[in-house]
């Protein structure tokens, strides 16, 4: 799996390691982080491209993320592909949540999916914040879901 910075750099640690690199770094500069997690897609024809990200809050400093881009040939419904969104910034959540606990990190996984029911994504927000919370995360879905919806949904080409 391949990560890259927002400037393009890529990432050639790791993704645990770079993420706790990162935690350390800003730690030591005296600052107090959370992370948000979260993943957007877009349909481009017979693609499907996601792109999920790991964001860095520094509270009162601003921020800055990692992000991971795939693309997939395989045809979702609107409640698939939120799902699918879901489950890959869950796979990223679990994979460094031991990190996080380690360096009393808070973190979120944040949903694509509007919690107005005039929307389509919102038939994925029941299940969404089952599977999420039902992992231990704490779960935003929009319009607080930032990293999904703002910083994935820029990343994703």
């Amino acid at each position: 799996m391949i990560w890259r910075k927002f400037n393009g750099d890529t990432i050639e640690l790791p993704i645990t390691q770079a993420v706790e690199t990162a935690i350390k770094r800003e730690v030591e500069r005296g600052f107090r982080l959370k992370v948000c997690i979260g993943t957007d897609s877009q349909v481009k024809g017979i693609e499907t491209e996601f792109a999920t990200v790991i964001v860095f809050l520094r509270e009162g400093h601003g921020g800055f993320m990692f992000i991971h881009n795939d693309k997939t040939k395989q045809k979702f419904s609107i409640k698939e592909r939120m799902l699918v969104e879901v489950a890959k910034s869950i796979e990223i959540a679990y994979e460094l949540c031991d990190l996080f606990t380690v360096y009393d990190v808070d973190m979120e996984v944040h949903a694509d999916i509007n919690t107005n029911p005039h929307f389509k994504s919102n038939d994925a927000l029941k299940e969404a914040m089952g599977y999420i919370l039902g992992m231990g995360f704490a779960f935003k879905a929009k319009p607080e879901a930032f990293a999904s919806s703002s910083c994935a949904n820029k990343v994703v080409n």
